[in-house]
């Protein structure tokens, strides 16, 4: 029998050798799992894939996981679908490119490590910019950019982002927010282009530029994400978050179904229409029914009639939240969140608990593995979409565009495009106004000249002998930022990245012989004895997210008012307010010679300065509704008593100025 088999395997081994000699080719361990293939279709890669998992390997890939809590045992025992970093979970302070990518590519080896070698993907708060990065640029925040009714330019601006996101290795931007915000006082108001659903769908075309141009005759909902210089994106949040009682986060919002298709749905089937890869579900609720739990809007709208096959992903301790009090009863949070319609769970810590309960109610019936097919399915296809099996790995390539020149530039240019100028010139007092409106009655002949509004302010010389920048904003670049910049609640100062301060731009843009001086917080004896030619005060919010952000007062952020004060009482003047939504300003507007809204500019400060003196023209247009009082709100145009300080629309534009020559201003 020993020798029989001994000549068996001898002669096996012959024929293979002489296979070989002829040049037979031989099967090589693995080619046999279509999942491996790229020659194979992706819906037949991921049905071979998802026939070879377990059970734990299919929870597994549901869950989100921050980078802090990422082990390579973590990694191989539960088959983590999904790493993310959190607001400010980075590789260390001042991480460059190298370092992310690393750090990432370390991740995935030990994801590869598995049993079926399953890439993970991993997610980032890329917001307005790749903002939590060191070095990066920082464009403005949304609001700012539906100030500038430009979606060719948010394209752009898509593009930017998915480069810079792709030079740190990352293939995921938890990005763009399509909310429709209309209450200011929402803490993440910043983070909606406009109260204007219309503006909104526009702006989806940030979808375009992040995860490129959606082939023609693609299936419909079937996510896309063109290219290694591309990422996947995820509209959020859905949906209603927005609309909130009081713009209270993480409220109620209490609509019909009407008012949410007309007001809050709009954006995401622009999104799904253009291939967003993911949709984010909101922590809000909808006449009662948190969100992470609702059937009906998950699965019955957004998968069924929307026809969206991509991933349903929670936000961080979202599924945590579905429960009154929060944080309780965890395995009934998982079980109405799955049963949803939801597939990722940004969990981002207990992966322990959640697998342990999602198994238990698969196995008790609860759930069915359908459902779970259904979730690990979409998180494959999109994996399979993006030539994640192919190319597990972060490539280094792409390194030198994060904050490059060109990119600086793109938000130079977005910075300008979304200043709305709201004054620009002091008009009549009512004395005056009284005056003329007697004597055109009386048809007396008088002189005009006094009582016509005084000459425009801006565009501001950049020739003068002596000039004023003050303010708690002008040289401050985390305040200029605001919330979700390199942390999530944003910082203050000018040593954590890089960037061009408002001071900066002024004194880049006046003539070399003008004199600037800069006084954070001057008295009136200070400004009156200076003699200043002008003053620029730069005021507003300080950074803030989310709830951190709602307000009940909507103030600018103290000394704001007095150094409005102290500086428009004594010189003239040009306000910049610095914020993320309209704030109380009718108490000081009469002192101001010119007024601009300049939202959250981000790093390229140089832009508000390229407008303030006439390089280009004020064009950018109100976003959303300019209040007088706090006890107006919600109040959005089209609304019965609309009675705003400035309506929605509203901005004055300007002319770049030619030989010198003042341009008029106009509505």
């Amino acid at each position: 029998m020993i020798i029989k088999t001994n000549s068996f395997v001898l002669l096996v081994g012959l024929v293979c050798l002489c296979c070989c000699a002829e040049g037979t080719k031989i099967k090589v361990k693995g080619h046999h799992m279509k999942y491996k293939n790229p020659k194979e279709k992706i819906n037949v890669r991921v049905e071979d894939l998802l026939a070879r998992m377990t059970l734990k390997e299919k929870l597994g890939q549901m869950a989100q996981v921050d980078r802090g809590n990422i082990t390579a045992k973590v990694m191989k025992e539960y088959n983590i679908g999904s790493v993310l970093s959190g607001g400010e979970s980075v590789p260390r302070t001042q991480a460059t490119p190298r370092d992310w990518i690393d750090m990432i590519n370390k991740f995935q080896n030990w994801s590869l490590a598995s049993r079926l070698g399953i890439p993970m993907i991993y997610g980032i708060d890329a917001v307005h910019g790749h903002n939590n990065v060191y070095k990066a640029t920082m464009f403005p925040h949304n609001v700012g950019l539906g100030a500038t009714r430009d979606p060719e330019l948010v394209k752009r601006i898509g593009a930017a982002t998915a480069l810079e996101v792709r030079a740190t290795g990352i293939q995921y931007s938890f990005a763009p927010c399509v909310s429709v915000c209309r209450d200011p006082r929402w803490g993440r108001c910043y983070e909606s282009f406009s109260e204007d659903p219309n503006i909104v769908k526009q702006m989806t075309d940030f979808v375009i530029g992040l995860q490129g141009e959606i082939p023609a005759g693609s299936p419909k909902g079937v996510p896309y994400v063109g290219g290694t210089d591309k990422v996947a994106g995820s509209a959020k949040h859905y949906v209603g978050d927005g609309g909130t009682t009081k713009g209270i986060n993480e409220n109620d919002t209490v609509i019909d179904w009407q008012g949410l298709l007309n007001i809050h749905m709009p954006g995401y089937p622009e999104a799904i229409a253009k291939g967003v890869a993911t949709v984010m579900v909101s922590y809000s609720s909808w006449n009662g029914v948190k969100m992470h739990a609702n059937y009906d809007l998950v699965t019955k709208y957004l998968e069924d009639t929307l026809k969206f096959k991509g991933i349903v992903i929670s936000d961080w301790l979202g599924v945590d939240k579905i429960s009154n009090p929060p944080f309780t009863n965890y395995s009934n949070s998982v079980l109405l969140s799955i049963q949803a319609g939801l597939d990722m769970i940004m969990l981002p810590y207990n992966y322990i608990d959640f697998v342990k309960f999602l198994t238990e109610h698969v196995n008790n019936k609860r759930i069915p593995m359908s459902r779970i097919d259904d979730a690990v399915r979409r998180i494959l296809s999109v994996k399979f979409m993006m030539g994640l099996f192919e190319k597990p790995m972060s490539s280094y390539e792409y390194i030198p565009r994060l904050g490059c020149q060109e990119h600086r530039d793109l938000g130079r240019e977005a910075v300008r495009k979304s200043l709305v100028l709201l004054k620009n010139g002091k008009t009549p007092t009512a004395l005056e106004k009284e005056r003329r409106r007697r004597r055109r009655n009386l048809g007396r002949i008088f002189s005009w000249g006094n009582l016509l509004p005084h000459a425009p302010l801006l565009p501001l010389p950049k020739k003068a002998n002596r000039i004023l920048v003050a303010g708690t904003h002008a040289n401050n670049l985390g305040y200029q930022c605001g919330g979700w910049s390199l942390t999530w609640q944003g910082v203050s100062g000018n040593n954590h990245t890089v960037g061009t301060t408002i001071l900066g731009a002024i004194a880049s843009a006046v003539n070399e012989t003008t004199e600037i001086v800069f006084s954070l917080n001057p008295d009136t004896n200070f400004v009156k004895a200076n003699k200043f030619d002008y003053a620029v005060v730069a005021v507003g919010e300080l950074p803030y997210a989310e709830t951190k952000g709602d307000s009940v007062n909507l103030t600018i952020a103290e000394p704001g008012p007095s150094i409005i004060t102290n500086v428009c009482g004594a010189v003239k003047c040009a306000v910049i307010v610095v914020s993320g939504r309209p704030v109380v300003i009718e108490p000081y507007l009469s002192s101001m010679d010119a007024l601009v809204a300049a939202w959250l500019p981000g790093t390229e400060g140089q832009g508000v300065a390229d407008v303030l003196y006439g390089d280009y023209g004020f064009t950018g247009k109100l976003p959303r509704t300019w209040f007088r009082r706090v006890d107006q709100l919600p109040m959005n145009f089209g609304e019965k008593n609309y009675d705003p300080l400035f309506p929605f629309g509203f901005g004055l534009t300007t002319q770049p100025v030619n030989n010198g020559v003042k341009p008029s201003q106009a509505n």
